[in-house]
């Protein structure tokens, strides 16, 4: 009987600590100003990184990565840049998914040789605080685009664990 309450208490407290985070990973809008925008080659690498940073984010902890899908993503989108502007749009998403986290992503791209990874992340439940981030990745080659991704997992997963 007093073994059955002890591991009762241990399931009560120690359970809910080990419960995965949930984040959901938009798909990133590409924002090319260059002279020549939204080239094929640009579409593909910016398509590119929501699985990248997904898979990144599973190798730096214990993520459950939600999936929205992209129907119900341009739905909540009224325009380019909306949700990434109004954290509101996007934690009504990320309730209806029931998730923890939501990453909201633009690909910047000023210039030929370099863009930038922007990426907002934003709680679902209110007491928590939103930030944003932005790596530059300089050339437009895979191994950059990657290493890219991979800091922004860190930086992403570093945040949430705060």
């Amino acid at each position: 009987m007093f073994t059955l309450r002890i591991l009762f208490m241990w399931l009560i407290f120690i359970l809910p600590a080990a419960a995965q985070t949930r984040i959901a990973i938009l798909d990133f809008e590409l924002h090319d100003i260059t002279s020549l925008p939204n080239t094929v080659q640009e579409k593909l690498r910016t398509a590119s990184i929501k699985p990248l940073l997904e898979h990144a984010l599973l190798s730096q902890g214990d993520y459950q990565i939600i999936h929205i899908p992209p129907q119900a993503q341009l739905q909540a989108n009224a325009s380019f840049g909306y949700l990434y502007r109004f954290n509101d749009l996007a934690v009504k998403l990320g309730e209806r998914y029931v998730t923890d986290w939501i990453v909201v992503g633009q690909h910047s791209k000023p210039s030929f040789l370099f863009s930038y990874l922007l990426a907002h992340v934003i709680p679902v439940k209110p007491q928590a605080k939103s930030t944003d981030f932005a790596i530059e990745l300089k050339g437009n080659h895979e191994r950059v685009t990657q290493r890219g991704v991979d800091a922004l997992a860190r930086k992403i997963a570093a945040f949430v664990a705060e």
